[in-house]
This record gives C-alpha cells, structure tokens and sequence, in this order.
C-alpha cells in the first residue's frame, strides 16, 4: 500500500517559521489538518507599519527638478 502525501512538509514549517520570525510573530502552530497559523500581537502590527504624516510636503531635490524640466545637460 502506497504511503499518501504529507499535508504539510518540514520545508512548509521551516519557511513558516522564517517568515514569522521576520514579522515578530508570538506563535506558529499546526494542526492535525496541516493548516499552518502564525499569531501575531497587536503591538507587532502597528509597530511594522510605518507612521505617514500626510501633513509633511515632498519636494524634489535640485538635481531631480532639473531631470524633470529636462534642462540637466547629459
């Protein structure tokens, strides 16, 4: 008789760990089902979001304005 496949492999939970290592996760798990969860905290979350400040104006720097005017020799 043929073994069947493995729902999920060692390299699944090898690549999930990693990955939630890097997001600061709290806790991976997996279930009988092979369904793979990773818990992140609430401080995570917002923490690797960055803050935008929408009251802050961008300005080209000089050399940038000059490529868009297209008056830079070159």
């Amino acid at each position: 008789m043929p073994r069947r496949p493995a729902r999920v492999t060692q390299a699944d939970i090898a690549r999930a760990i990693r990955a939630a290592k890097e997001a600061g996760a709290s806790e991976v798990t997996v279930d009988t089902n092979g369904a793979i969860r990773i818990a992140l905290t609430s401080s995570v979350r917002s923490a690797s979001q960055p803050k935008i400040d929408f009251d802050q104006i961008w300005t080209p720097s000089e050399a940038l304005a000059r490529r868009l005017n297209g008056t830079e020799n070159g």
